[in-house]
């Protein structure tokens, strides 16, 4: 069909009722079949509760018991529905999913309110976008018929091919395709599909990238139009093409990426004492592209820039690119944000521009590293560094504030982790930190020479500004939230490193202090990357709401809404396209620093805002896209990426690792459970599973207390973070699965006596 149930649901997001004709037209529906199939859907939503049909039209009916959720199913068969409003989540039986597929936005009906250790149960009732129309799988024969199994064992069905494929197969070898999907499966007719293309499974980088090109159902070989794109308008732009613009190139090997341009200033003094002024120059991109045209609802469509086996796969198309990327010596249009700071990194006062800047100097990691490492007082400067000596103040200015403010969010509750660089050279840019967090709820520890590990810092100040400035008028806006980890959870690490001789700080009630305390704590062991493992589980990721909520990896900001990044989030764009907005509607002498937004009564500026409301009707096109389901749909392309990114880092170690395929390692122990346990081996933080069938020396017992297994007889105990010698028995890259084997168990594990207690 030419629409899903959801795009019918994102036309009924108001209260309003909708007449079928002006419907279809919204949905872009001119042929009578086209027009029947939207009449089936109707008749069926209304049989469920969903919608109601007047003589009117249709409405949407609010029905406590029925929730939008997206689907998220294990290999076991366990499925869970999680809430698009953020409560709890909801356990789909395997009789209940109805055909629903991992990933898929379903509606659940409750049939069994959760208890107090019991989540509530539900019943998908309608699945109301696919999350993808393809797969790879393997090719089997049964019953002289040729279906496919998918690779991906969380979809828990098994394909019928409906044509035998135009080449010849050799079913005795393993067959791996891409598989379209033509007919899902529906009551107790089967799914259909049919072979795209038969897959490489041992091959090179590109063979890699191609199968999960093929997983993830990308775009990836269409080349995108050529859009033509609005030219900024020039009036009323602050000049400020005097100033010092500092742009920072994080990635080697990506061209045309457009980011912020930075700007450091000393401001005469306050009544709380001197302040620093930060200025951030944000690519322009909300005024190139009109909202709701052909261009923005691709770049809306793609969420996210990605990156595939270490290929960068851009979210902006190359005119746009290009177009808006800040290039040195060149004026270019630009959304600017002043931002006053306190010595400490405060925020003071904030002022937003639409601006003109000719950037100076682009910084990458050998200038900083030069000027990092310079002899102090030298008046001499290594090759890399000579470009940017005349720059050596502000350079130097920068590092400070990025040090401060780094502390000062680490003081909130932020948490950075310390996880090595992977030696694997196919994923390239791939492993660098980024310039912001979109999914993590913690940030990774990079050099103080890693210029995204400086801008970020910088960010996030202009990110927490234009959230407090749009929550305050009540603008609409895309937030970024994340919450705190949850005491108890911390306190049960704290538990895991009590029972490897790690002791963490702890108040007078005896809990853990704070979150930054345990991280400090475990950097001054050896056993801090097992530690930081059980921390990543723990700390909650981060998310897109319509409404303002704490951010904390970020500092602890009550409304944050990225702005500055278009070239990787849409969610920056669309937050780009309210700000532009607003700019393009008042005054710039409104927003001088003596009324700042940051200090003023709110109350004056939403008087302001009134007269702007009644001037344009944009925002309510703004308000439609925010009720429509952009958010939950922009968070759900979230997950994607990060699921895409997690599989190619996966991919590309197993294949790195296959040369050592026999070979026995040291590895240290990451997770122990009933079955077995895990085991992170070296060079490329690999992690493979020691199955207690592989055991012939005793009976193995879990104590999950202890985090150990220990054998009845002998008391071998085989402990988290201990060392422990393995063979890489076998590794199948494509179902991330490697098996791992003991040798020589008598030199690498403790011994307990019969009468010794476990601790």
């Amino acid at each position: 069909m030419k629409f899903t149930v959801a795009d019918i649901l994102d036309q009924l997001h108001s209260s309003g009722i909708i007449s079928i004709v002006e419907l279809e037209q919204r949905l872009g529906l001119f042929t009578k079949i086209e027009k029947q199939q939207l009449s089936i859907t109707i008749s069926a939503l209304t049989q469920i509760g969903i919608l109601r049909e007047t003589d009117e039209g249709i409405e949407r009916v609010s029905n406590d018991h029925i929730v939008e959720a997206q689907l998220r199913c294990s290999s076991k068969c366990f499925c869970f529905a999680l809430r698009d409003d953020g409560e709890e989540d909801i356990y789909i039986r395997d009789y209940q999913v109805n055909h629903a597929w991992n990933g898929d936005r379903v509606f659940v009906k409750i049939i069994r309110d959760g208890g107090r250790k019991r989540s509530p149960e539900g019943e998908i009732i309608c699945i109301l976008e696919r999350q993808s129309t393809s797969f790879i799988g393997q090719l089997e024969r049964r019953k002289d018929k040729l279906v496919a199994i998918p690779l991906d064992d969380r979809i828990l069905s098994v394909i019928d091919l409906i044509e035998e494929p135009k080449f010849d197969l050799d079913l005795s070898q393993q067959i791996i395709a891409e598989i379209k999907i033509d007919r899902y499966a529906l009551a107790q007719l089967p799914a259909q599909g049919h072979v795209v293309r038969v897959l490489n499974i041992k091959g090179n980088v590109a063979s890699d990238r191609e199968l999960l090109i093929a997983k993830y159902a990308l775009p990836h070989h269409q080349p995108l139009p050529h859009f033509v794109l609005n030219t900024p308008i020039s009036k009323h732009r602050y000049d400020l093409t005097e100033q010092t613009v500092i742009l920072w190139k994080g990635f080697d090997s990506v061209d045309n990426l457009s980011l912020p341009g930075i700007t450091i200033q000393s401001t005469a003094p306050f009544s709380g004492g001197t302040s620093i002024r930060l200025w951030i120059h944000a690519p322009l991109i909300a005024e190139r592209v009109e909202l709701n045209t052909t261009l923005d609802l691709l770049l809306r469509k793609r969420a996210n820039a990605l990156f595939v086996m270490g290929e960068f796969v851009p979210l902006l198309t190359r005119n746009l690119a290009e177009d808006s990327e800040f290039k040195v010596g060149k004026t270019q249009s630009a959304i600017s944000v002043a931002l006053d700071l306190s010595t400490e990194g405060e925020l003071i006062h904030y002022r937003f521009f639409n601006s003109l800047i000719r950037p100076t100097i682009e910084l990458n990691s050998r200038i900083l590293s030069a000027f990092r490492y310079r002899k102090p007082e030298t008046q001499s400067f290594s090759h890399p560094f000579t470009v940017a000596k005349d720059y050596l103040n502000e350079i130097d200015q920068l590092f400070a504030l990025a040090s401060q403010l780094r502390r000062r969010r680490l003081a909130i509750g932020s948490v950075d982790l310390d996880f090595p660089d992977l030696p694997i050279n196919a994923l390239g840019d791939q492993c660098l930190s980024k310039p912001t967090e979109a999914h993590n709820g913690w940030m990774i520890s990079t050099s103080c020479i890693q210029p995204f590990g400086l801008l970020r810092e910088f960010l996030q100040v202009a990110h927490s500004a234009l959230g407090h400035y749009l929550s305050t008028l009540g603008l609409p806006c895309i937030y970024s939230a994340n919450e705190a980890a949850d005491p108890a959870a911390i306190n049960e690490v704290a538990k895991t490193a009590a029972g490897i001789n790690v002791t963490c700080r702890l108040n007078e009630d005896g809990n853990v202090s704070s979150l930054q305390e345990m991280v400090i704590d475990f950097a001054a062991t050896d056993r801090v990357r097992v530690l930081n493992q059980q921390l990543k589980a723990i700390i909650p990721g981060i998310t897109l709401s319509s409404q303002p909520k704490p951010n904390i990896v970020s500092g602890g900001y009550m409304a944050y809404a990225n702005w500055t990044c278009g070239s990787l989030h849409y969610a920056d764009i669309f937050n780009q396209y309210i700000l532009s907005w607003l700019l393009g509607k008042t005054h710039p002498k409104l927003y001088g620093s003596d009324n700042s937004l940051a200090i003023a009564d709110g109350n004056k500026y939403r008087e302001l805002l009134k007269t702007i409301v009644n001037e344009s009707d944009l925002l309510s096109t703004f308000y439609d896209l925010i009720n429509a389901n952009l958010v939950n749909c922009l968070e759900s392309r979230s997950l994607f990426a990060a699921d895409l990114l997690a599989d190619g880092v996966a991919l590309a170690q197993a294949r790195a690792a296959e040369s050592l395929l026999g070979h026995v390692l040291t590895g240290v122990i990451t997770c122990v459970q009933s079955y077995g346990f895990f085991v992170e081996i070296p060079p490329f933080n690999l992690e493979g599973l020691v199955h207690v069938s592989s055991f012939k020396d005793d009976w193995y017992e879990y104590h999950p207390k202890q985090n150990r297994l220990v054998g009845r007889k002998h008391h071998r105990a085989y402990i988290l973070s201990h060392k422990v010698n393995v063979r890489i028995q076998t590794i199948e890259a494509i179902h991330d699965q490697i098996d791992l084997v003991v040798v020589n168990p008598d030199s690498s594990l403790r011994l307990y006596d019969k009468g010794e207690s476990l601790p």
